[in-house]
């Protein structure tokens, strides 16, 4: 027999049975519905979601009821090997990251980095869950007549796994996914910078984006907001299973775990850290330029990261995407009260744990908890 025939026939093989394997799917975990009682409770002060919220898989992962539709097809998400992924939980620094490691990946590539949204270079996978459909009608019905904004509105309902799948190589993804949800990220041989921040700064940012984003619509204030934020009844809790699913993985190769705090005490050492897990090389002056680039004030205002095609839609209507970038802001909103809960609550959840967030709480007062 020809050898070349043989050769053919092998790949022909090969390839048939690697289009099996990524056929393959996996069940997503369990899921149980939140109750009537709490679910009424929540739509009252949450006007974005207008059906209701599931608990998913044994850590109880909080999100609107879509994950239901679409959660199968997030879990068995495909990452290529020359991804380069951001994880977090909300409000951690998340955007600041992505411009940072999109520079880094793309020589610095700043005309791009100020002429493409953030958004399309370094699309969100799971945005679409947070669209309820009668809300994307309301967009639409709002952007009327505008065909580029209608199209918008369409499109941040169309779940990310399709959409990332048509997306050529090397592609960059953002997701708030815990770990333990995204089970094919880690074999994938895929980059993964995960990055950190303390729950009281996540918090009060967290509670601000959720007044001023529709797809969450909330209006209660924020002593509320504390109160179900703790008792994981924000999207993408429960917090700290989160973080310390991360933490749990910070030695993996393949991941890089960051704290914001630490972003935000010095830049341009983070900035090298990064650089040095993506196995990029930069020159001092060039760091230099790339922080002065990121510097927070500046940031804040850049209309191709802080979400301003959102803003154009009316989809977010108040304040900016990427707020004041400071760490420990959470001391405005949180009475001696709260801020005793709150203290008792995460001394809690890090007294078994080496988890510790820099420049924050390294001084823990277990006598808090006895």
């Amino acid at each position: 027999m020809d050898f070349r025939i043989m050769v053919v026939s092998d790949n022909r093989l090969l390839d048939k049975i690697h289009r099996k394997i990524i056929k393959m799917t996996l069940p997503p975990p369990t899921y149980e519905l939140l109750s009537t009682e709490k679910t009424q409770e929540l739509l009252e002060v949450f006007k974005g979601e207008r059906t209701g919220w599931v608990l998913v898989g044994p850590k109880r992962y909080f999100f609107p009821y879509r994950y239901i539709e679409q959660g199968e097809g997030f879990y068995n998400f495909k990452a290529r090997p020359d991804d380069t992924w951001v994880l977090s939980y909300p409000r951690s620094g998340t955007t600041w990251t992505q411009e940072l490691v999109w520079l880094l990946s793309n020589n610095l590539d700043y005309k791009t980095a100020k002429t493409k949204f953030l958004s399309e270079r370094f699309p969100f996978l799971e945005f679409s869950m947070y669209n309820h459909p009668d809300v994307t009608k309301e967009f639409i019905e709002m952007n009327k007549g505008d065909l580029v904004k209608e199209q918008l509105c369409r499109a941040i309902a169309e779940p990310g796994y399709k959409v990332l799948e048509q997306v050529p190589s090397p592609r960059f993804i953002k997701s708030h996914f815990p770990f333990s949800l995204l089970p094919n990220i880690l074999e994938s041989g895929c980059k993964i910078v995960y990055v950190a921040r303390n729950p009281k700064d996540v918090a009060v940012s967290w509670y601000h984006l959720n007044r001023a984003i529709k797809t969450q619509g909330y209006t209660s204030d924020f002593e509320t907001f504390w109160n179900y934020f703790q008792n994981d009844l924000t999207p993408w809790n429960p917090y700290w299973e989160h973080l310390k699913e991360a933490w749990a993985l910070k030695d993996h190769p393949n991941v890089l775990f960051l704290f914001y705090e630490e972003m935000h005490a010095n830049l341009p050492h983070t900035i090298r850290k990064i650089a040095k897990f993506l196995e990029k090389t930069y020159s001092d002056n060039e760091i230099n330029e790339l922080s002065s680039y990121l510097d927070i004030k500046i940031f804040r205002n850049n209309p191709m990261v802080n979400s301003s095609e959102l803003k154009e839609c009316g989809i977010i209507t108040a304040g900016t995407f990427v707020r004041q970038g400071q760490s420990g802001s959470w001391k405005d909103l949180f009475t001696p009260t709260l801020e005793a809960k709150a203290n008792k609550w995460i001394t809690e959840n890090l007294q078994n744990t080496d988890l510790r967030f820099p420049y924050f709480n390294n001084n823990l007062d277990f006598n808090l908890i006895k």
